[in-house]
């Protein structure tokens, strides 16, 4: 400190030596005092437009303050919504990081945001969907069932005569979705004891794809053989976490129809499917349209005393795969056109948001399919060599030198033995 003084002292008096041996006495506060005395001198003026800084304020910075669920209603509703799956980690939400987001997460997000539910978790909500879907799958008529913050006191939630008071769910969340995730429609009134998942009465999805190098009509009389209650253990993709025992399914109907003049889709309907389900139906189903396999492996798949777990085999891409609706029992649901005469310019402009969507996928969908009408080659004109192509509904297939059929290919581990190694690692877990 006596150096810095000294130094200081120097280059603002120098020459004056008698001066700095006078310093040189002075006490250490007093030096202190003095090169403050100089500091002050040496610094520039302000300039006088320069703005100054603001004086730190002892008092704490005013937080938003916490939103109090506490003090408003709730009520349970139901949303239908629709959402383009390949930009998603599939529907459901995941507690562990996902490679990119599912829908479920983005919905809920814009719940919290609006202050609807507490969290973006579907405990928070008691949240039921109608049926999980794969990363990359769409779905046209989605349904979930929850509990959200409500404008209106409980007493006032039963009558009909006060849903123009009720806040305007569909509205909201559509103006806080990207624009590939929309609420179609919102359901004030739900049944008594209305849950998405179990009061479903069926569902309705659609497999696209070109018919290239398919006989689609021998693939719309095997898809018949899917009709009905079955053992679909060879159809799916067997989870251990969920010990399933029962693979039972209905199927209400299976067709194989014209789509437009480009694309067939495979519709199906059923009371309730497993994991991968569609996705491996469709898959065998280019087998057989392919003739790498005959149209009885339906019923010899089905047969689980011959096959009584599933032999490996690539199930179809996951894109072309739409959950097309949701049957429910009657049920009254507030539409977009049933509110365009208290908000158009709102409506107007969330339909804005869809028709630019769809117009960029139509536009790339053409400039491609030019491309590939000028380069491409149809494989049905090409001669396959010594080898062959496998069709799972994504345009490139999987190349093979020699087909291997079903019945001689190896087959997976039975759920029994895929249940009873997770029970086993689970039981691992809570001994550590």
């Amino acid at each position: 400190m006596l150096k810095r003084a000294l130094s200081m002292i120097w280059n603002s008096e120098k020459g004056n030596a008698n001066k700095i041996l006078d310093y040189e006495r002075w006490s250490k506060s007093q030096l202190i005092e003095r090169i403050r005395e100089l500091e002050s001198h040496e610094q520039p003026q302000e300039a006088e437009n320069e703005p100054k800084p603001k004086a730190v304020s002892s008092k704490p910075e005013n937080r938003p303050k916490q939103f109090d669920f506490g003090k408003h209603s709730k009520r349970f509703i139901a949303i239908k919504f629709a959402y383009l799956g390949w930009n998603y980690s599939g529907l459901s939400f995941q507690y562990e990081p996902t490679p990119l987001p599912t829908v479920e997460e983005e919905i809920l997000k814009a719940l919290e945001k609006a202050k609807l539910i507490p969290a973006v978790d579907p405990l928070s909500c008691d949240l039921s969907r109608c049926g999980r879907t794969d990363r990359g799958v769409s779905a046209m008529n989605q349904v979930m069932s929850l509990t959200v913050r409500s404008n209106l006191a409980p007493e006032e939630q039963d009558s009909t005569s006060n849903d123009g008071r009720e806040l305007p769910y569909l509205a909201i969340l559509n103006s806080l979705l990207p624009p590939d995730i929309r609420v179609t429609a919102v359901c004030l009134h739900p049944p008594p004891d209305f849950n998405a998942r179990f009061s479903c009465l069926y569902r309705h999805y659609r497999y696209f794809f070109r018919p290239h190098d398919l006989d689609v009509e021998l693939m719309s009389k095997a898809a018949k053989k899917y009709e009905g209650v079955h053992d679909f253990r060879n159809f799916c993709k067997i989870d251990g976490s969920k010990q399933i025992t029962n693979y039972k399914r209905e199927i209400l109907s299976a067709d194989v129809l014209p789509y437009n003049d480009e694309l067939y889709m495979l519709e199906l309907k059923g009371t309730a499917f497993l994991w991968h389900q569609v996705r491996c139906m469709a898959a065998v189903l280019f087998l057989v349209g392919q003739k790498h396999e005959s149209i009885d492996v339906i019923d010899e798949l089905l047969n689980v005393d011959k096959y009584p777990s599933k032999p490996n085999f690539e199930m179809a891409n996951d894109i072309p795969l739409v959950l097309f609706d949701c049957a429910y029992p009657s049920m009254e649901w507030i539409t977009p056109d049933k509110l365009s005469d208290k908000a158009p310019g709102k409506i107007l402009k969330e339909n804005a948001k869809v028709t630019e969507l769809a117009l960029d996928y139509q536009l790339k969908a053409h400039i491609a399919r030019t491309m590939e009408r000028m380069f491409v080659i149809d494989p049905s004109t090409i001669k396959a060599g010594n080898g062959g192509y496998i069709n799972v509904g994504d345009g490139k297939g999987r190349n093979f030198k020699k087909y291997v059929p079903l019945e001689r290919r190896e087959v997976g581990e039975s759920f029994d033995v895929v249940n009873k190694r997770y029970r086993q690692k689970k039981k691992r877990k809570v001994k550590a």
